[in-house]
């Protein structure tokens, strides 16, 4: 009993898996360790088809170096583990003392003598789930915040363009896009792809409000409730409750069908654009962290609370990660 609780204390796996072990390794130590571990890899090679969407998200920052990682698993009991969430932890803590940078690097990486990426294996033996690290970010700034939601799924750093940041206007930030979800920290950080995408369909999507405004004055003018034929199953629906008549009907889709072309082949281009430009400075209002109603003063944004802290305080680049369905 006393080699297999040694066994266990330096595996975590279960007694009955430590007394096999021991069993087949002839009560060599090391070898007890190895074939616990070897069954951790056979855990994880069965599971591989097995979706890993469950997990622990941990940020950290220690200065001018944030990190956020995600060890997903496959439920939450085991995510909600503090075996589990230490292990997080442990990794996170080795990456952040070693500035590691990219997920392959952080794999890579050797504590206790092996990898993370074994580490990640042998877990998934002890839990017998399936174990990943399916996201790792960084940010390397003047400053670095973090911030880890109280379920442990959900976390953002964010980097400022200044040292010495105090740590509470860098938690409130980090706060700010872990509540506000922006795409970019600024309208120019924003892919030119995106902006010509939002422009578009802010483009169509005025042009529509142009057609349907002219058409439902056109059907007020000729006496009929736009209301009852927006559409054809609502004509078809008010026809058979009486509401409309059949001569209604059919007028009021001549006077739809001609006047929305002669609307959308007479809209005046520069009233498109300008108000197409005003649809996109409301997503930049609401998908750009600087732009960003600030969450604890809806009267500014978060440029202005950060204007006001420090001058020439700005955020230059943040990261988010979240298992749960924004």
């Amino acid at each position: 009993m006393a080699e297999i609780s040694k066994l266990r204390a330096l595996t975590s796996a279960g007694l009955m898996d430590c007394k096999k072990a021991l069993a087949e390794a002839n009560g060599d130590m090391d070898a007890a360790v190895e074939i616990l571990r070897k069954k951790g890899q056979a855990v994880a090679a069965k599971r591989e088809d097995r979706q890993a969407s469950e997990g622990c998200v941990v940020a950290k920052s220690t200065g001018k170096f944030a990190a956020i990682i995600a060890l997903n698993c496959e439920t939450d009991f085991v995510a909600q583990n503090a075996g589990f969430v230490a292990v997080t932890n442990k990794i996170l803590d080795a990456a952040i003392a070693a500035e590691v940078k990219t997920i392959d690097e952080l794999k890579a990486l050797v504590i206790d003598g092996q990898t993370i990426e074994a580490l990640v294996v042998e877990e998934s033996g002890k839990t017998g789930e399936k174990t990943e690290i399916s996201a790792y970010e960084v940010i390397e700034a003047p400053t670095t915040a973090a911030y880890n939601h109280f379920n442990k799924k959900l976390a953002t750093i964010v980097g400022f363009n200044m040292e010495g940041v105090d740590e509470k206007v860098g938690r409130e930030i980090a706060m700010q896009v872990a509540s506000m979800n922006p795409v970019a920290v600024d309208r120019d950080a924003v892919p030119q792809s995106v902006k010509d995408t939002e422009y578009t369909v802010a483009i169509e999507k005025t042009k529509e409000e142009q057609v349907k405004k002219a058409v439902e004055a056109a059907l007020k003018k000729a006496g009929i409730n736009p209301n009852l034929v927006d559409s054809e199953a609502h004509i078809e629906s008010n026809m058979a409750k009486g509401w409309l008549t059949q001569e209604e009907a059919d007028k009021a889709r001549v006077i739809a069908k001609e006047t929305a072309e002669a609307k959308a082949a007479n809209l005046p281009e520069q009233m498109i654009n300008n108000i197409a430009q005003g649809r996109l400075n409301k997503f930049f209002k609401e998908s750009c962290l600087m732009e960003q109603e600030f969450v604890q003063d809806e009267k500014i944004t978060v440029g202005q609370y950060l204007e006001k802290v420090q001058k020439g305080l700005v955020a230059v680049d943040f990261k988010r990660v979240n298992l749960n369905q924004d």
